[in-house]
């Protein structure tokens, strides 16, 4: 009876594609989630017949769709197949007919994955259910949610977890973010748009020491903070974002993180300074640097990042001095250099090379 659950995990913390345009969603945009058509029942079933008119559904599939469409019908699921009641919670959030009564149906059901990002209604009473799930709970995503340090708090049992975004979570303060040092095993870590990602709040961060991934993108009070990331020397994707308050003196402490592939610093207030602690980031393979201050010094440096397979940067006021370093990055790939102050001499540079793509615009 049992059946593989579908993993989210992976997708929890999605980076930008450095070329594309996307509308970030803010705390004022919550009652949006209220109004936005959802599917139902028998969405649900339609879905448990699989994608052939005459395919026979399985018996894990008739279940799921059961269950679901008798919901509040069942207190208690903890009896059933892990795996099981994973798909029927899965399910519930997918046709968004998960209440915060039904969710007790789910106490101590050892849930691995908890994707409640976007869902509307969740709040601190919804996270005894969540912690329930205890050392089993290996992702959670309480995006845009109304969740206080409270039900935040309520997570430190959850020492397992691997992946955690808590994107848009205006109500969690420098205190709640404390309960994020008790997640050593935490891998994936994404925290947009908080306003509680200071100096002080950023301390949490330093015993994440298995960090892959941490997306920190448009936090404006940050500061100060990047210190508390030196010591993550497993980082490999660390978005900065619009993080306006980045200044060449936080540049510093990337410097130690020499594992780095992907580094996003789009709209942060660096010069050549700052950039100039990149240097020894020789796994670097995207550089995103869109609206910041470069010159030809940055293009120096930018030169010795030898393993650049996609670079960005558009905005940045770039004329054609120093544009001859660009030759010497013989893996590039993507290159944007869109609303710049180039011309041809700029361009005969990178005659010759064969480009995936190539922004001029």
């Amino acid at each position: 009876m049992g059946s593989a659950c579908s993993r989210k995990r992976g997708q929890l913390v999605q980076e930008d594609d450095l070329y594309s345009a996307r509308f970030s969603k803010s705390g004022s945009f919550k009652w949006l989630l209220h109004t936005l058509p959802r599917s139902n029942f028998a969405d649900v079933q339609r879905r448990a017949q699989g994608p052939a008119p005459n395919r026979c559904p399985s018996l894990v599939e008739l279940c799921v769709a059961k269950v679901c469409k008798d919901i509040n019908m069942y207190s208690d699921l903890s009896l059933l197949p892990r795996d099981l009641s994973q798909q029927i919670f899965n399910e519930l959030v997918e046709c968004g007919c998960l209440t915060e009564a039904s969710l007790g149906a789910f106490r101590d059901c050892d849930l691995q994955d908890i994707c409640l990002g976007d869902y509307p209604g969740v709040t601190d009473a919804w996270m005894e259910v969540v912690a329930s799930q205890g050392q089993s709970l290996l992702s959670v995503d309480l995006s845009c949610s109304d969740v206080t340090d409270s039900g935040f708090n309520l997570l430190k049992d959850c020492s397992s977890m691997q992946s955690l975004a808590c994107d848009y979570c205006d109500q969690i303060s420098e205190h709640g973010l404390k309960t994020l040092s008790g997640f050593s095993n935490l891998t994936s870590l994404s925290i947009k748009k908080c306003a509680a990602v200071t100096a002080e709040g950023a301390k949490a961060f330093a015993n994440l020491v298995n960090l892959v991934n941490l997306d920190l993108e448009r936090c404006p009070k940050i500061n100060g903070g990047l210190i508390h990331l030196k010591g993550l020397k497993k980082l490999e994707k660390l978005n900065l974002r619009y993080c306006n308050g980045i200044t060449d003196s936080d540049m510093k402490y990337l410097s130690d993180l020499t594992n780095l592939r992907e580094l996003q610093l789009s709209s942060c207030k660096i010069s050549a300074f700052g950039v100039s602690y990149l240097r020894g980031l020789h796994k670097l393979g995207h550089l995103n640097l869109e609206g910041c201050a470069v010159t030809a010094v940055c293009l120096e440096v930018i030169s010795e990042l030898a393993s650049l397979v996609l670079l960005n940067l558009s905005r940045c006021g770039i004329c054609d001095e120093g544009c001859e370093n660009l030759k010497g990055l013989t893996k590039l790939k993507a290159l944007s250099l869109g609303f710049n102050q180039i011309t041809d001499a700029c361009l005969i540079h990178l005659k010759g090379k064969r480009y995936h793509l190539l922004s001029l615009y």
